[in-house]
């Protein structure tokens, strides 16, 4: 991972000046009382962002980075305090004001992915989904028109979609309320439909297979939550789920997020995560 772009960053997943400027003002300033933080900000941001990418146990991180007790202490404080959603929120609404879009968005997809457990998540917090036959969690998410994560909800992967969809829909509906209308798979028809109608006064359109369908064919709508878990996936970190607690696990699925749309905003050398491979 290391960089080769001449721009002075050590490693491919650390933030150029620009997309550096997009972030820091959106971060807690320093405390005006007390000591002066020994490592810089830009640096913990870039530590986090660089386990993300490749996957490494925090224990492995680069020696010329903060070390990693101190970079987790950051990924666990500013988690816990709400810094991470705000920034990943205000990052979106700026894709979605460069794109030509209203930052409150009126439609979203709803999926879920089922993802193996390693084996520092507790037996409290994985299940077994029987039909994708994968023992660990399920990640809940809801993304916009455009692909970006509204929210995300982990659970163990033995909870059912319209169990989880029930709960991330509602947890949609609060972070943002101009959602009217959600486009969702098969698995999602019945009770939800109508919970969605009754309770959170949203619209649940379920986007079915056509008749006799046996292979694989691109379905309106459901493209869009497919492709953003495919982003959400190259992140090695996230291909399996590593995280001790469900909260850090959806932490990590926003600075992977917080990642993708810094590059959205700022674009640096190489291939975008939304682009394909040149043939």
């Amino acid at each position: 991972m290391a960089s080769s772009s001449g721009d002075g960053r050590r490693y491919e997943t650390d933030l150029t000046d620009e997309q550096w400027a997009w972030i820091e003002p959106l971060l807690p300033p320093p405390s005006k009382d007390g000591p002066k933080p020994k490592h810089p900000r830009r640096q913990i941001v870039n530590a986090i962002l660089y386990v993300v990418r490749t996957g490494c146990a925090w224990r492995h991180l680069p020696k010329d980075f903060p070390p990693w007790g101190t970079v987790y202490w950051w990924f666990d404080k500013w988690s816990q305090d709400g810094t991470v959603q705000r920034v990943h929120d205000r990052l979106r609404n700026a894709v979605r004001d460069a794109e030509g879009r209203d930052p409150m968005a009126s439609a979203g997809i709803v999926d879920a992915q089922s993802v193996k457990g390693a084996d520092t998540v507790g037996r409290s917090t994985r299940g077994y989904d029987a039909g994708k036959k994968v023992n660990g969690r399920k990640r809940h998410v809801v993304v916009d028109t455009l692909g970006l994560l509204v929210v995300v909800l982990v659970t163990a992967a033995s909870v059912q979609d319209r169990d989880g969809g029930q709960l991330v829909l509602g947890r949609a509906k609060m972070v943002m309320p101009s959602i009217a209308c959600v486009w969702a798979d098969g698995g999602y028809a019945g009770k939800l439909v109508r919970y969605a109608q009754a309770f959170l006064r949203m619209t649940v359109e379920i986007v079915k297979k056509k008749d006799g369908q046996r292979t694989f064919e691109v379905l309106p709508r459901r493209w869009v939550v497919e492709r953003s878990l495919s982003w959400i996936s190259r992140c090695r970190r996230l291909d399996h789920d590593y995280e001790r607690l469900p909260a850090h696990a959806e932490t990590m699925i926003h600075w992977a997020m917080i990642g993708i749309m810094v590059r959205r905003l700022a674009p640096g050398n190489g291939r975008r995560a939304w682009q394909r491979t040149a043939a």
